[in-house]
């Protein structure tokens, strides 16, 4: 099983709205990509100044699987809004041996 973490800092303009449209159209991913066996999105609460304001956990079968979900005219249509709205982002794959 192919794991895929992402970590979001959104910009401050519009801040709150943007976080949850983002989680809202991640989530909604799960119905329209095949590839995606699981989501789970989460929104920090912590303030910190460590801390990132979004996470998204997902997983898939095989890189494969993960590359057409990178490259899925859903995924990328997310993608564009989530660019325009974030200053930085941190991501982490790796192949979980354990499932």
């Amino acid at each position: 099983m192919i794991v895929h973490i992402v970590m979001f800092k959104f910009k401050d303009e519009n801040k709150k709205a943007n976080i949850q449209k983002v989680a809202k159209e991640l989530n909604s991913l799960l119905d329209k990509i095949d590839e995606l066996q699981s989501i789970e999105v989460g929104e920090n609460f912590t303030d910190s100044d460590r801390a990132f304001d979004l996470s998204l956990y997902s997983k898939f079968d095989d890189i494969q699987s993960l590359n057409t979900y990178a490259t899925h005219p859903q995924h990328l249509k997310v993608l564009e809004f989530i660019k325009s709205v974030v200053i930085e982002t941190k991501v982490v794959d790796y192949d979980d041996k354990t499932n």
